[in-house]
């Protein structure tokens, strides 16, 4: 073996300890023991690269759903933009030297960043209080409310916590990540609400909702964007659902995978949910020989 390839294999100074540091995080942390969430956060640190990849997972274990962090002089030089006040810095190692801070594209304000930037962009006329009482008439139906903390590659979810039993409706649980912007967790909110209405955790007849598990993954999320993307369109709410579902289209010459009428069915739902469906008057037809 050269002096070069030595080189080459031998550990940094404190490798040891970076190790144990890495075991230790790990074994306390319940979220990678199933194989889809390990892979999860490999397919994270391949797409952090202005990080060291150890330095990827410290900042998906601290923040999970982070999509992109900096230095604050970084922010600042780069794209004139800084630390929200208060903004909870990440910790990363540097080489040779103490820890490093860095704060999370969500925890800073400043010039406005290309549409791109954020994973799950959305813009409309929604405000905080249309969030809140949004929230008020979802927890009215049997379904918990949960604002979390995450970073901007982790929007929501919708789950079953009791199946429907003696005719009356089942429990769930919404989750919405708390850092997004109004328009955003609107977004996010009809997504979700889309998988429970479209029968994809199972039938509910309290809640008019189908049978339709058996869908494949891809196949509920087409319907769930698609369901989004109606109610959030007829909300007046610009999001990424169009680009998703025109490179659908691009790609397929039917929608046999698509139940159109149960997408249809399922956003009329969310808007007499949320209180936003239409208030349309119509005319009675006038009986025979009535003026």
């Amino acid at each position: 073996m050269t002096a070069e390839q030595g080189d080459f294999f031998t550990e940094p100074p404190g490798h040891e300890a970076t190790r144990s540091l890495l075991d230790s995080l790990l074994s306390q942390s319940r979220r990678y023991h199933a194989s889809a969430d390990y892979k999860a956060l490999l397919d994270f640190i391949v797409r952090l690269r202005n990080f060291a990849p150890f330095n990827a997972m410290l900042l998906e274990l601290q923040k999970p759903g982070l999509g992109y962090a900096a230095s604050e002089s970084d922010w600042w030089t780069r794209f004139g933009r800084k630390p929200k006040y208060k903004a909870r810095p990440l910790l990363i190692l540097l080489p040779f030297g103490p820890v490093g801070l860095v704060y999370d594209v969500m925890d800073t304000e400043g010039l406005n960043l290309p549409s791109d930037v954020s994973f799950f962009p959305a813009q409309g006329p929604i405000l905080e209080t249309d969030i809140q009482r949004y929230q008020q008439k979802i927890e009215k139906r049997e379904i918990q409310w949960i604002d979390f903390d995450a970073g901007d590659r982790s929007a929501g979810e919708i789950k079953q916590l009791v199946p429907p039993l003696g005719g009356g409706p089942g429990l769930y649980q919404i989750a919405v990540n708390k850092n997004h912007k109004p328009p955003t967790r609107f977004a996010t909110i009809a997504h979700e609400l889309a998988h429970l209405f479209l029968g994809h955790l199972g039938p509910d007849k309290a809640l008019g909702v189908p049978a339709r598990r058996s869908l494949t993954h891809a196949q509920r999320e087409l319907e769930a964007e698609s369901v989004a993307y109606i109610v959030c369109s007829r909300k007046g709410v610009a999001t990424k659902s169009e680009v998703y579902l025109e490179n659908f289209v691009k790609e397929r010459t039917t929608v046999d995978d698509l139940d159109v009428y149960q997408v249809t069915r399922a956003a009329g739902q969310i808007e007499s949910l949320l209180g936003i469906a239409p208030r349309s008057l119509f005319e009675r037809p006038r009986a025979q020989g009535q003026t």
